[in-house]
This record gives C-alpha cells, sequence and structure tokens, in this order.
C-alpha cells in the first residue's frame, strides 16, 4: 500500500507541476508598474481553459485514488495485539475442528470395519449353505 500511495502521491505533484507550467506558458501577461512584455504571442487566444479543465481532472482523478487507497488501509483498531488475539481464536478453532474430525472419522473406520465383518459373515454363510445344502433336481430330470 505504501508504494502505491507513494506513486499516487508523486502522480499528483507531477500533475500540480504540470498544471502550474502550462499556466506560467500560457497565461497572458499582465503589466507590472506599467511594463509591457511581448510573451507567448503566437500562442492560442484562450488554451488556459481547456488547460484548466484537463488538469482539475486529473488532479480530482488522482486525489480520489489515493481516497480509496486511504480507505482500503487496515483501521487504527487494528492493532498488532487484535490481530494476535485473533490469530489466537482462529487457531483455537482450528484445533477444534481437528478434533471433531478425527473423532468422525475414528467413528467412520469403526463403521467400516462392522460393515467388512457382517459382510464376511454374510459371504461365510453362503459358502456353508452352497456347500452343505443338497443338490437340487432340474427341472428337466423331472
Amino acid at each position: 500500500h505504501q508504494q502505491l500511495l507513494s506513486c499516487l502521491n508523486d502522480s499528483l505533484a507531477d500533475q500540480f507541476c504540470n498544471a502550474i507550467g502550462v499556466l506560467q506558458q500560457c497565461a497572458p501577461p499582465a503589466s507590472f508598474s506599467n511594463i509591457q512584455t511581448a510573451i507567448n504571442k503566437d500562442q492560442p487566444a484562450n488554451p488556459t481553459e481547456e488547460y484548466a479543465q484537463l488538469f482539475a481532472a486529473l488532479i480530482a482523478r488522482t486525489a480520489k485514488d489515493v481516497d480509496v487507497l486511504i480507505d482500503s488501509l487496515p483501521s487504527e483498531e487494528s492493532t498488532a495485539a487484535l490481530q494476535a488475539a485473533s490469530l489466537r481464536q482462529l487457531e483455537e478453532e482450528n484445533h477444534e475442528a481437528a478434533a471433531r474430525l478425527e473423532e468422525v472419522v475414528y467413528r467412520g473406520d469403526m463403521l467400516l470395519e462392522k460393515i467388512q465383518s457382517a459382510l464376511a459373515d454374510i459371504a461365510q454363510s453362503q459358502l456353508r449353505t452352497r456347500n452343505g445344502a443338497p443338490s437340487q433336481p432340474s427341472p428337466a430330470e423331472s
């Protein structure tokens, strides 16, 4: 944020300098103590109005960019102590969530073992039934 703010401040300073330079170049000469000067006779009649609008728009835009950047900075209430407390709170919540996850995984493993045991019992029963059951005559033999 500091680099961007510095860049915007440099831009704003450049725009002010350019605006002052153009005004010095294009402004009609003023008489001081009846001294006449012939500066800028080859300049257009009134370019200062266009330059004034251009530089006013540039300066206003840069000022708005500075305001947006300032608004995006962390608030004064966000001190290092508050940030550390917030991080501790998040760590605590993370540990609690990890413990809950471990419990769910453990229960899932126990349930999986029960299901696998039940499936093994079913398979054994089916094998015993097939091996110990009398052969049934096919319908063609009757």
